[in-house]
């Protein structure tokens, strides 16, 4: 294959249709401002596990001292990989698959491996939203169905407690508790009548049973059975909300943002001002934070805080890629990923506040310790923050609050998500896709295609489906090895120093040097000694008891494998395609200083420069700088 074929492909693929009239193919979209840049880019990175996973994990590994990893992994690996794949977008205008075909065609396969990762998210995720929904309208009921067990699918074992908090006058000498299921007496927990000599240990909520028998139903076998049609409108109306968000693009997501990114502060915030005002909030907000030092030399602490990082900061997923994508060419990427990686640390600090003060009220109010009440993922947003709010006065109130909260957390995330896809298939074909109307069916298409996908993930087996995907699909080894390619590519390969020169050449100035060390050394180090120990601390997953065997296995492996196996997949496409040019990046990039080594260490040249003739680096720069002024 020739030079002059090479440098016509990168023009194909970046939308330039020479072939179709110039009226049909639309030019690639710009933000409208930097707010509706900043908002989308929020809106992804701060979502669910900010609030149900954070506070948990510092809880669980020894308060306080959990900020030392978590720090230590979000400086040395969260930040230069969000910067990096940000200033990548921003550098090439392409989505996150073509903008690693321009950078190294070799390594496409690591932005095909991205999407692959966005896909599990796409069909998943969006699950966590019906059941919002689904509680969302049992919310204004009163009382709150999950807070009795008189509804027809408690059983037996169910025992509920009636607030001390809310209900002051029921705990008067003469008052009367008749009401309340199998309980013969107010002092609860000292006299509790059990029917048939029942074991103790066998009860369960309200709270608990309305999750698994009126929201999962759960069959016996965890076998996937019928679908729940009730749950199934929840999921359609969240991709119906999800599709209007984004269907027209960045025209419509940027506009979305501004109140989607924004609203679920509000709720958070009223949520921690009515939680630290409750008595028990302290003791709760103790055992957020007090640090455990013994806890820093256990390997599944600093496991717990990369994994934490990687998730909270949607690194490899390309989506980063694709929002920064849009941006102009010299906005200043630098300045504002350090603003969101701070924004999204604090507000997870900031969700621990509003969780512990809370549940620190729950045990107060049962008399039970906090071990009892701590709860991540599902369990806290679904079975013990709606126990603790059923223990207050005006409790239907505070659930809506809540689940309101919780839909729009994950609704940013997840159209965001979409659009990262579609944006990445846009790309790919942009002579088919970028066209009038193009853009509303590929966004459908994605929509009904995962929709039809998420279904057996609310069928009666269908949480061991979920929680398989959830633990196996964007799973910390696959994040980690991504991340090791996504670094050694632009530093080894395409050349760090010349990386330093694109970004220079954005913002004005050169970023902090830490970051190139980062970027060489660093953090593939730390990403592949994380992922040696996950690996090696494997254990089967269990799902409500139910230890899962061999499939359950077999469907994590593939899960894990499929966008792995991308990357030196297509390394081969790359090697029968042009063998020469594997390395090469495509000559329509701007480069600032092509005959720069692309890396140096220690002042000592450890590739000379790469770069293309001086006459197509002057027709490139200008071809950008004409782009920059003609662009949406």
């Amino acid at each position: 294959m020739t030079a002059e074929t090479t440098r016509e492909e990168p023009e194909r693929n970046s939308g330039t249709d020479k072939d179709a009239p110039e009226e049909q193919v639309q030019s690639r979209e710009k933000w409208a401002n930097k707010m509706e840049f900043l908002l989308s880019m929020a809106g992804e990175i701060i979502g669910l596990g900010n609030v149900w996973r954070f506070p948990y994990l510092c809880f669980k590994n020894g308060g306080g001292v959990f900020f030392i990893p978590y720090f230590v992994f979000l400086f040395f690996c969260g930040i230069p990989v969000f910067f990096l794949e940000a200033a990548l977008g921003q550098y090439t205008s392409q989505g996150g698959v073509t903008a690693w075909r321009k950078i190294c065609p070799m390594f496409e396969g690591v932005g095909i491996a991205s999407q692959v990762i966005v896909i599990y998210l796409n069909i998943y995720y969006i699950v966590v939203l019906a059941w919002a929904i689904f509680y969302l309208f049992y919310s204004f009921r009163n009382p709150l169905p999950w807070s009795t067990c008189d509804n027809s699918w408690n059983t037996e074992l169910c025992h509920s407690r009636v607030s001390t908090f809310a209900n002051p006058h029921l705990f008067r000498s003469n008052s009367s508790w008749s009401f309340l299921h199998n309980i013969s007496s107010p002092d609860y927990f000292e006299n509790i009548t059990f029917n048939n000599e029942t074991d103790p240990f066998l009860l369960k909520s309200p709270e608990e049973e309305f999750w698994i028998n009126r929201v999962l139903r759960l069959s016996d076998d965890l076998s996937l059975g019928k679908v729940h049609w009730d749950l199934a409108l929840c999921l359609l109306l969240a991709w119906v909300i999800c599709y209007f968000c984004i269907w027209k693009g960045i025209k419509s997501t940027g506009k979305v943002v501004y109140f989607t990114a924004t609203f679920p502060y509000l709720m958070l915030f009223i949520l921690f001002i009515r939680g630290v005002t409750l008595p028990g909030a302290a003791d709760g907000l103790k055992y957020y934070l007090t640090p455990d030092f013994s806890k820093i030399t256990e390997p599944d602490v600093w496991r717990d805080a990369g994994t934490q990082v990687f998730f909270s900061y949607a690194v490899c997923q390309g989506v980063l890629t694709a929002l920064a994508s849009y941006n102009q060419y010299n906005n200043n990427c630098y300045r504002d990923c350090v603003a969101l990686c701070c924004l999204n640390s604090a507000t997870s600090i900031f969700a621990g506040f509003a969780v512990f003060s809370v549940l620190g009220f729950m045990a107060q109010d049962l008399g039970i310790s906090m071990d009892e009440v701590a709860a991540s993922g599902p369990g806290l947003a679904f079975i013990a923050y709606p126990k603790a709010l059923s223990l207050l006065p005006w409790s239907s109130f505070w659930a809506v609050l809540f689940f309101l909260m919780v839909i729009f957390l994950g609704l940013d995330s997840q159209f965001v998500c979409v659009e990262s896809l579609s944006t990445a298939i846009t790309d790919l074909f942009p002579r088919q896709l970028r066209r009038p109307g193009a853009r509303e069916i590929l966004v459908l298409v994605i929509a009904v295609v995962c929709f039809l996908l998420g279904l057996p993930l609310i069928s009666e087996g269908g949480i061991v489906l979920f929680q398989l995907v959830d633990t196996y699909g964007p799973s910390g080894t696959s994040l980690l090895i991504i991340a090791c390619f996504e670094t050694i590519v632009i530093a080894w390969v395409y050349g760090v120093d010349r990386f330093y020169d694109n970004i220079e050449d954005m913002i004005g100035y050169p970023p902090f040097t830490l970051l190139k060390y980062c970027w060489l050394f660093v953090t593939p180090l730390i990403c592949i000694i994380t992922m040696l120990y996950d690996l090696a601390q494997t254990r089967p997953l269990v799902v409500h008891g139910h230890v899962l065997g061999t499939w359950g296995t077999t469907l994590g492996t593939l899960l894990i494998i499929t966008p792995l196996i991308c990357i030196p997949a297509f390394v081969l496409v790359s090697l029968y395609r042009n063998p020469k040019k594997m390395t090469t990046p495509s000559s329509d990039l701007r480069q600032a200083q092509p005959h720069k080594p692309v890396l140096t260490l220690c002042n000592r040249i450890i590739f000379k420069a790469q770069g293309p003739p001086i006459r197509n680096v002057d027709e490139c720069n200008e071809k950008m700088m004409m782009e920059e002024h003609g662009g949406v």
